[in-house]
Formats: C-alpha cells, structure tokens, sequence
C-alpha cells in the first residue's frame, strides 16, 4: 500500500503539470497513467501555444498559463521548441473580420495587444496568405511548441522533483471509505490518499460519474497532417475565424495542419480520416498556396474531451470532499495545461485557486431543482 498526500490520474499535461505544482510545494503526490505520460492528447495536438480566440473566462487562465510558459526551461528542464513566433487568425469573409474586431474589443484588458489587418495590410505583412482572406488579428506573443516532447516533460520534471510515476498503471478500483480514496492498478499498485484529481481527459466522465456527477462529455478527433520539409515562409501560427484549418510551420520546414474531424478506431485510437485529410488539403491551398502540391508524409488523430459549452471542468467535486476534476479542455488544454495543474495545486494546498475558475465548475451539468408554485385557495 502506497500512502501519499494526493493520487493524480491521468499524465497528460494538466495531471503531470497538477503533481509538478504539488511536488514543489513539498506534497507527497502519486502520478498514475495507463498508458505513457504525454502520449494521448496532450502529445498528439497540433501544438499551438494560444490565447487569441479563447473565451473570455478562460483568458484569466490563459493569461497565468503565458507567464508560466515564459518560464518554460526552467519548469521542465527543456525548451519544447516553444516560440513566440504570433498567432495570426484569418478573416474569410467581412462578416468573420467584424468577428475578430468583436473579440478585439471584448478582450481588451487581458493582455493579448491584438493588431487587426485589413486586406491590404495583411498581404504587405504577410504575402504567401492567400486572397481568399480578407483581414485577419494577429496575437504577436501567441506561439506554439512541440507536444510530444513538452507533455512528457511535464511529468519527467514531477519526477525529479519527488513524485512518484507510475505509466502502464490503468486505475482498475477507486473508492472513498469517508476518510481517504483508496485506489488499485491493472499491474497492481495500491494506493491511499486524502486527495484524488480526475486528469483523464475524454475518459473522465466515468470517475465522474461513479461520484454520481454523470455529465455530457463526448470525445472528438482532430485530424492532422504534417508535410514534407519546405522552404521557410509561414512565420506565424494561424488560424481562422470559424474554424476549418489552422497552421504552422516549424525550424526544418515542415508544415502541421490540422482541421475537421477523424474517428475513434477503438476506445483508445484514432485515425483522422480521408475526407478530413482532403479537407484540410483543400483549404491550405486556398488560405496558403505556397502549399499547393506539397506532399503529406504522416496523418494522424487523437481523443479529446468536449462539453457541450465546449468550457472545461476545472475544480471541487460537487458530492465528493478531496476529489477535484481538470478535464473537458476541448483543444485547449495544452496551453492552458500549466495554469490549470497550478491552480488544482493551490485547492489542494491553501483550498482556493489564485485565477477565477467557478465559471469551470461542474455544478453547471447538474439538474436545476424546479421551482416550487405556490397556490392560493
């Protein structure tokens, strides 16, 4: 039996970054994932670093997650290929550009110093976008990293700080006897706890549910592609205003895009599809044409967790004393990972979070008591 301060299921960004942010606070914190840290959605995004476009409540978040990957070498031990290269969101209609003026101005205040580009200013600042775009906002310290080594970093860096790993340990049993959680492995582990936070990602509504907090959570399946090595000519991120594709371009000239939606080929896989593949190519010639003809040399996909507000969980249990949930990012949890494992952190340390994350909690699923109708005789 493994006694600890706090079980963490789940070593994606927001688990593993959640035990780094209690190993320093000099927690004992158990870290336990079924597969391999880093190596479902957090490892397999498309790897955008950005605020630009988040909703509003999230942006406190988002904000503080900024801060943080600022100080990324020296929170996990590497880089992660993160640059501040900008994150450009493209207008393809006056109707999208009136959008992203919308969003300019909601979000003054929190930091994003947005510069909108009509037509004409957009091709002087960034001539290989295609036509097709009519302006565009640009988020000049928005950026993005490689997931595949940032994600697993996170948890690496836990380790050395004092948390116990333990990868290819898929929780089988968790209970609550009223004073501690008490949880058992597939390859036998087991462990106790006052604290248990739920990091599963598109496969947490389950332990939810088991807490009788069943919520509407569904899983989703970008598509992704990567190029063969190009010149170098995008030297921002992008995006566009309403979705459909996003962008960039990395130091040896490879082009990740990705857009639309793959399938789930078992309860643990994805692969992304042809007709989302052939989307994706489709508009990347539109919206970039020095992209016509390039050849895709690997498609892949992952899982997901959306909610319907497409608003994570992020906080207290409702039913359950020392569970805490950080789930349902719906695409942003890489950026926002860091910011959300701090904040989880600081519940369980001080019992409040320094960002505002009630609108996160998970009280909204539950069922609203009808009113009661008073009737006079």
């Amino acid at each position: 039996m493994i006694e600890t301060d706090v079980i963490v299921l789940g070593g994606g960004i927001v688990g593993a970054s959640a035990a780094l942010m209690l190993a320093r606070q000099g927690q004992r914190v158990a870290l336990l994932e079924r597969d391999f840290c880093g190596t479902h959605s957090s490892g397999v995004n498309y790897g955008g670093v950005r605020r630009q476009g988040r909703s509003l409540v999230q942006l406190p978040l988002a904000q503080r997650a900024h801060e943080l990957w600022a100080e990324l070498p020296a929170l996990i031990g590497i880089d992660g290929e993160y640059l501040r290269s900008g994150h450009l969101k493209l207008a393809r209609s006056h109707t999208d550009l009136a959008a992203l003026h919308d969003y300019a101005s909601a979000s003054k205040g929190f930091g994003l110093d947005l510069q909108l580009l009509d037509h004409q200013q957009l091709r002087r600042r960034f001539p290989w976008v295609g036509d097709v775009a009519v302006g565009a906002s640009l988020c000049p310290q928005d950026g993005h990293a490689n997931p595949r080594l940032v994600s697993p970093a996170f948890a690496q860096a836990a380790r050395r700080q004092g948390a116990q790993v333990f990868e290819q340990a898929a929780a089988t049993a968790v209970a609550h006897n009223g004073q501690v959680f008490s949880v058992e492995t597939a390859n036998g582990l087991r462990l106790r706890a006052p604290w248990l936070l739920n990091c599963t990602g598109a496969w947490a509504g389950r332990l939810a549910e088991q807490f009788g907090e069943a919520l509407p959570l569904v899983s989703g399946h970008p598509a992704m592609l990567v190029t063969e090595p190009l010149p170098l000519v995008m030297d921002v991120s992008t995006g566009v205003e309403g979705g459909g594709i996003y962008a960039r371009q990395v130091a040896r000239g490879n082009c990740v895009l990705g857009g639309g939606q793959g399938f789930a080929q078992d309860p643990t896989r994805a692969r992304p599809g042809q007709a989302a593949v052939l989307d994706i190519l489709r508009n990347a010639a539109e919206l970039y044409p020095f992209l016509h003809g390039a050849q895709a040399i690997r498609t892949w996909s992952g899982t997901e967790g959306y909610l319907p507000d497409r608003e994570p969980v992020i906080g207290p249990s409702s039913t359950q004393p020392g569970l805490l949930h950080g789930f349902g990012f719906a695409g942003a949890g890489f950026q926002l990972g860091p910011a959300v494992g701090e904040a989880l952190a600081e519940l369980v340390v001080s019992g409040t979070s320094g960002q505002p994350i009630s609108a996160f909690s998970i009280r909204r699923f539950q069922p609203v008591a009808p009113a009661t109708v008073h009737s006079q005789l």
